[in-house]
């Protein structure tokens, strides 16, 4: 299974079987981007909530390739609403698809879609695929409850915003990981503006200062889990 980064929240995971799944595909406008919409495919897409840094060009890429979305239900009830394909969920709800298990936790944020529709709750999401476990925060604050997400699953990558203003900066991103205890954490959601500016290699300096381990993957960058 591979896990490749395209900047600010935005991942592809292509399992050994070929299934492609794409995460909050923000792409065409995303200055850290090294590709554009045009030059991924997806089989599905998960949304973490509905903001346009987040949905991103996903409608564009699921029209093209009859992507089934998956996210919570007032999110995917907007994505049906555009004449594509949704699988409804919600937080704390999880459910078996081909490629492996999906499930919804809760993120502290807001969520609006571009066209400022109600998008339900923000979320984070645990992707259990080929015995590995990832958990995309999504955007959100600090939140103690991310201690029972630790304590409840055996976490591989921990995906997770330090770019403050909107989401956790550094230092609450830190106890988060302290919380969750992953195996590998891995910064999101930083140096895409201005505004959320911060230094992965400080995040990364702070976790290993107590113990934990850091990837810092490039923009564009494809890994292997």
């Amino acid at each position: 299974m591979k896990l490749k980064y395209f900047g600010h929240s935005a991942f592809q995971i292509t399992t050994n079987t070929g299934v492609t799944i794409l995460i909050d595909p923000f792409l065409d406008y995303n200055p850290l981007s090294p590709v554009k919409s045009i030059d991924v495919n997806a089989d599905f897409i998960v949304l973490t909530h509905g903001h346009g840094d987040h949905v991103g060009d996903g409608l564009e890429i699921g029209k093209r390739c009859n992507s089934l979305f998956i996210c919570v239900n007032e999110l995917a009830e907007w994505v049906k609403s555009k004449g594509l394909n949704a699988h409804n969920m919600h937080i704390g709800g999880a459910h078996n698809f081909q490629f492996g298990r999906v499930k919804f936790t809760i993120a502290h944020h807001g969520s609006l879609t571009p066209d400022n529709q109600y998008a339900g709750e923000a979320s984070g999401v645990l992707i259990t695929i080929e015995g590995k476990t990832i958990y995309h925060t999504g955007d959100t604050g600090l939140f103690y409850d991310m201690k029972l997400i630790g304590e409840m699953n055996k976490i591989d990558y921990m995906l997770l915003p330090i770019g403050d203003n909107f989401t956790m900066g550094i230092t609450d991103a830190v106890k988060a990981v302290e919380f969750v205890n992953p195996k590998i954490a891995i910064p999101i959601h930083y140096n895409t503006f201005p505004v959320i500016n911060s230094d992965p290699q400080e995040f990364k300096k702070q976790l290993e200062d107590i113990g934990k381990n850091c990837r810092i993957m490039n923009f564009g960058e494809e890994i292997e889990l």
